[in-house]
């Protein structure tokens, strides 16, 4: 799927208003042309009532035949006018309501894949969910109403200056009486404002609850602890009832507002119309003028009361989007943050072909085109250095590859040169082919001798389609082990200059990890491979074996000699059955 825009752009995150105004700047074309096409359709309509006028004086009243066929026929000019405008409109407000709240959907996307695990880290994941659900259509409704309200103002001046060249006094009632209903509203809206933030964090918090059980329903089931959460969701779902309902009262104000204050003010503007056509102040074709501006002004005051209320939704969903968008990533380029302090900064790069990749914290050093193991009895100590190796996590890196530190090379060089696979893939929905080879560069026989390498044969033989088989959400149809050797043949086929790999085969049976050691090996014979790991099978196959306690090195070398000479590394390995 080709996403809305090729480039969403950078957005200016200072303040709401700021946020909404750099939306609406992306796409003027199209709100100039809601804007133009909703002024039309609302004045053709606000100059119907006096084209009726007209033929009522000086067609009907006069007796003049030709006035009236005249005055008709602008009648249906108007009608045709309305029509069409109104159609184009339509078509705009739809444009602007949908590129508006894609915008916002690519964005958090785009931000979601260049944060990486800093977003769920810092902003939940239901929260996040929320603004792409919720928040970023809340925001579109803005953009939508804009056409409409351009209208409404311009056809408000229009009919205010008929009224004035009729009657004076009606045209000021006009001019000042539709800002002080306008006003009146703030009464409803800023307790609207306050309530329908507080429902969003409810619903925020629900969404939130609702993906982490779902998450780990595993092992809920596991613990018997799907009751307790059963309990939690409930009981938040409960207090975001009581919060709508909260949010209902007063949002159920504001819509009778639209309804109530345009038809108190239709009644005053018909009621003095017609008093001042029994005195004779006005003709009897301003008097069905009055009438019609009477039922016309409904329109404008309404889609005023409207736009209150969509921009008071957009303000509170461009906050939230602010607060996800606003995530840092965990690692930044030094050439990225050079230009933003205004300096400047020469790009670096990493030097061609084989290189060694060395940890400083921890004394990891990785030959080139070896396979080098990471043991440790701690698999976290394991994951950090992992981290370091390629880049990744909230701490910046202190590792350099052949002598150029990674920190300050761009990140883009860092993810050509060196993957990193975690032991639990994220598998997506679609299908198998598309999941192993993302970029569409290998052929069928690459991806199958790729299956064959992690031993996932089997995996492929149970699929109805094979590599067009469909996968689901999460791969929850696969068992654990199917998850990760698929994830092994995704990361296998990018063919890295570097691949670091943290404990890949730690949910498959000791068979099919023996297969995939053996394999695995003679695959990558030649490049630079490190696994972290602490299974005797994997090890087995290392050319070059490093050993940490504490997080820092203490003893290297082969498999079997740090058998033989390190009773702390055996023990790892062995897992103490030794002992």
């Amino acid at each position: 799927m080709t996403p809305p825009y090729h480039d969403p752009g950078t957005p200016d995150l200072r303040s709401p208003l700021h946020f909404m105004g750099w939306v609406g700047r992306g796409q003027w074309r199209t709100l100039a042309g809601g804007i133009v096409f909703g002024v039309i359709w609302m004045v053709a309509q606000a100059l119907l009532p006096a084209a009726l006028s007209r033929a009522v004086d000086e067609g009907l009243i006069a007796g003049d035949q030709g006035s009236l066929w005249a005055w008709s026929g602008a009648v249906i000019g108007l009608a045709l006018v309305v029509a069409v405008s109104g159609a184009i409109r339509h078509w705009f407000a739809v444009q602007n309501w949908l590129r508006s709240s894609f915008r916002a959907v690519q964005l958090v996307g785009w931000k979601a894949a260049d944060t990486g695990a800093a977003l769920p880290r810092t902003v939940p994941t239901g929260e996040v969910v929320a603004t792409v659900a919720n928040d970023a259509m809340r925001l579109g409704g803005l953009y939508d109403v804009s056409a409409r309200f351009a209208g409404a103002i311009v056809s408000y001046v229009v009919v205010a200056v008929i009224l004035l060249r009729a009657s004076t006094e009606l045209g000021l009632l006009v001019l000042l009486g539709v800002p002080v209903l306008l006003a009146s509203l703030s009464v409803i809206v800023k307790p609207l404002q306050k309530r329908q933030a507080r429902q969003r964090e409810e619903s925020g918090k629900l969404v939130g609850l609702g993906a982490d059980t779902v998450a780990g329903l595993r092992v809920l089931r596991g613990i018997g602890g799907e009751r307790a959460f059963l309990d939690r969701y409930a009981a938040q779902s409960q207090r975001v009832r009581r919060v709508g309902v909260q949010v209902a009262g007063v949002q159920a104000a504001l819509d009778a507002s639209h309804v109530l204050l345009p038809g108190i003010f239709v009644l005053i503007v018909t009621w003095i119309g017609a008093h001042f056509a029994i005195e004779g102040q006005v003709s009897p074709g301003m008097l069905v003028a009055f009438y019609g501006y009477s039922a016309f002004l409904v329109k404008p005051l309404g889609t005023a009361t409207e736009f209150v209320d969509r921009y008071t939704r957009a303000r509170i969903a461009a906050g939230k989007l602010i607060t996800v968008l606003s995530v840092p990533p965990d690692q930044v380029d030094a050439v990225v943050e050079a230009h933003a302090e205004g300096g400047t900064s020469d790009e670096v790069r990493l030097p061609p072909g084989p290189a060694e990749l060395v940890d400083p914290v921890s004394g990891v050093q990785v030959a080139p085109g070896l396979l080098t193991a990471v043991v440790t009895a701690r698999p976290e100590e394991a994951v950090v250095v992992a981290d370091r190796l390629g880049r990744f996590g909230p701490e910046p890196t202190a590792a350099r590859l052949g002598g150029v530190a990674l920190a300050e090379v761009p990140i883009a060089q860092v993810r050509e040169r060196i993957l990193v696979g975690d032991n639990d893939p994220r598998l997506f929905t679609g299908p198998l082919r598309r999941e192993l080879d993302p970029g569409e560069r290998h052929s069928d026989a690459d991806l199958l001798a790729t299956l064959a390498v992690c031993s996932a044969e089997d995996v492929l033989d149970a699929l109805p389609d094979g590599l067009d088989s469909t996968v689901e959400e999460r791969g929850r149809s696969f068992s654990g082990g199917q998850r990760q050797r698929l994830g092994l043949a995704r990361a296998l086929p990018a063919d890295a200059d570097i691949l670091v790999l943290v404990e890949p085969t730690s949910a498959v049976d000791a068979h099919t990890e023996a297969r995939i050691a053996a394999r695995l090996a003679a695959h990558r014979a030649g490049r630079t491979t490190v696994l972290m790991t602490a299974s005797p099978l994997l090890l087995d196959h290392a050319d070059h074996v490093v050993f940490l306690d504490g997080g820092v090195v203490v003893a290297e070398g082969s498999h079997h000699r740090l058998l033989r000479s390190c009773p702390a590394y055996r023990s790892t390995v062995t897992r103490g059955e030794d002992d």
